[in-house]
């Protein structure tokens, strides 16, 4: 498969175009939260127990993902189990630590909610070839690689 003819663009432009999606993003995750009757904290903690799947993630682990402290992941996971959308359970492997599993019937009201967004990048993304999703991906790992660190900067540095 051969991608589509792209129009010419400069890296301000793509980083204004990044801009503009993130923006949306923020907005839409708000929104997914609220409805769902959880902060964006934790609805992105939620995401990554969900994705773990089989493989539960400690609180720790939880904490490393999302950037948050491991004390603000035990008010992360309290209010997640008081929502019905997650529970501790104790590590097999090591009884001081836990794992965080999703309830059963967690996965069925936020797919509900970002199926229809999906489908449509899906339809994006069928526009371009393999190669330029190849290049997409790349760029988006290394895009939260950069995040990631600019992140661990911005709490090293005390406010003024």
């Amino acid at each position: 498969m051969e991608g589509k003819p792209r129009p010419a663009a400069t890296a301000a432009e793509a980083l204004h175009r990044m801009d503009q999606y993130v923006a949306l993003g923020i907005v839409g995750q708000h929104q997914v939260a609220q409805k769902l009757g959880l902060s964006v904290t934790d609805l992105t903690c939620l995401g990554f127990v969900l994705e773990a799947g089989d493989e539960p993630l400690t609180a720790g682990d939880l904490a490393e993902r999302a950037n948050v402290t491991t004390g603000a992941i035990t008010g992360v996971l309290n209010r997640l189990e008081r929502a019905g959308y997650a529970s501790r359970r104790p590590d097999p492997s090591d009884r001081r630590r836990v794992r965080v599993v999703a309830d059963p019937g967690a996965l069925a009201p936020v797919i509900a909610l970002y199926e229809p967004f999906y489908k449509r990048l899906r339809e994006l993304f069928a526009d371009y070839a393999p190669d330029e999703i190849a290049v997409l991906t790349d760029w988006f790992s290394r895009a939260a690689d950069a995040a990631r660190t600019h992140l661990a900067e911005l709490r090293e540095t005390t406010a003024d």
